[in-house]
């Protein structure tokens, strides 16, 4: 499904948008990332978190991954969730949150021959 959205028309992270991919791998973020997303490092993300969730008012999907989806999106879920929940801004009441079934890995064993889809892509870098 995230497939079709980021090829779709809609565009992410401008203005109004419908929706966001937002990676949270650190170093190992270099060697390809989903077309359009947003990184902000697990390192750095209690640092960032305001500023995401002030730049997501009306954003309809938001996507977390990190490289297997198994551990570090757990931990920012958590804290976007919680510091989303003390907004009361009208912009937030549909917005769905979702996490990337197998993260970046799978996604980009997917898809990585398809630059609508993954840029940046660099086999020497990405360790599997």
């Amino acid at each position: 499904e995230l497939a079709s959205i980021v090829k779709s028309d809609k565009k992410p992270w401008q203005g109004k948008s419908y929706y966001l991919v937002v990676d949270v791998r650190d170093s190992d973020w270099k060697g390809g990332n989903i077309t359009g997303s947003h990184n902000l490092p697990s390192m750095k993300f209690q640092g960032g978190v305001d500023e995401l969730i002030s730049r997501t008012k009306g954003v309809s999907i938001i996507v977390f991954h990190c490289k297997f989806s198994q551990e570090r999106y757990g931990f920012v879920l958590q804290i976007y969730n919680a510091k989303r929940a003390l907004q009361e801004a009208e912009e937030y009441k549909n917005q769905q949150v979702y996490v990337l079934q197998g993260g970046f890995n799978t996604f980009a064993a997917a898809f990585k021959n398809d630059p609508l889809l993954v840029e940046n892509w660099d086999e020497n870098v990405v360790i599997w």
